[in-house]
């Protein structure tokens, strides 16, 4: 399939749009999160309709917990990502090709219509990166807002303004990874910047439902002074934004210990200040 919002620089080289990274990629080369591919003349989205786990969940898994509560949704995830972070809790589908099978958008929609009857309410784009199935999800979206079903987006918000505002219209609930409230942080963490997610989470609650995802990972994120600012940020959003504080456990190339749950109590406290719905997950 070939990749949306990318231009060719005129050295050779094809320009993708669809993330800030805005990655330069010579002939025969990928983009940072691998799932792009330039061959001199297209530049190519390698995973589209390319599916590693595909499951029905409980909406609250997402997590969204103020989104239809109690329904299922059935979830699917490719592969790639376009940050680096060395906890990654999905690392073996994020930051390498994984095994998958082929889907087409009309075959995700037929599966998310036969599971109705079990309470399915639509389709969660999640377990990996899904910004960058963007053509697939694109595609797939328009055709479950047709058939009346919700269409939900568990991304790290990491994905430019225009690519952005065309999907919008066709995504129900967002639930965005806040990873830590500060330039450095994103910087050594993930290999990206705090602006466009903050960005994204803007642009997304002026157009649909979000929920917010910190994972507090000790030493690294868990001062009481960016909680603090990051609680306010999202207060002047708006105070009714669940913000769900999870617990980390020691994953990929990280090898911190897991977070002590009063821990996570500590700073749920300090984000209650600012915000009416905090919770605590992974415990």
């Amino acid at each position: 399939m070939e990749a949306a919002f990318y231009t060719l620089d005129g050295t050779g080289r094809a320009v993708c749009g669809l993330c800030p990274h805005r990655c330069r990629i010579e002939k025969g080369h990928y983009g940072r999160c691998q799932t792009r591919y330039f061959d001199g003349t297209t530049l190519s989205a390698l995973n589209y309709g390319k599916v590693t786990a595909i499951a029905l969940d409980p909406i609250e898994k997402k997590p969204l917990y103020h989104f239809h509560g109690g329904a299922a949704i059935l979830s699917l995830g490719s592969w790639g990502c376009n940050f680096t972070c060395p906890f990654c809790q999905n690392w073996q589908i994020s930051q390498q090709p994984a095994s998958s099978r082929d889907l087409t958008p009309e075959e995700v929609v037929a599966l998310a219509e036969k599971y109705v009857p079990q309470g399915n309410i639509g389709l969660a784009y999640t377990y990996n990166e899904p910004t960058l199935s963007y053509e697939f999800i694109l595609q797939t979206a328009r055709l479950m807002k047709e058939r009346g079903l919700f269409n939900v987006m568990v991304s790290n918000g990491y994905i430019e303004k225009g690519p952005l505002q065309a999907l919008l219209p066709y995504i129900d609930a967002w639930n965005i990874d806040l990873k830590g409230f500060s330039e450095d942080f994103y910087r050594s963490q993930c290999g990206a910047s705090l602006k466009p997610v903050l960005e994204t989470i803007t642009a997304a609650a002026a157009a649909s439902h979000v929920e917010v995802t910190t994972l507090i990972i000790p030493g690294k994120n868990d001062d009481e002074e960016p909680m603090d600012g990051e609680a306010r940020w999202l207060a002047a959003i708006d105070e009714t934004m669940p913000l769900h504080l999870t617990r980390y456990f020691p994953r990929y190339r990280d090898t911190t210990p897991m977070t002590p749950i009063d821990t996570l109590q500590r700073l749920a406290v300090t984000a209650g200040k600012y915000l009416r719905h905090v919770y605590i997950g992974n415990v």
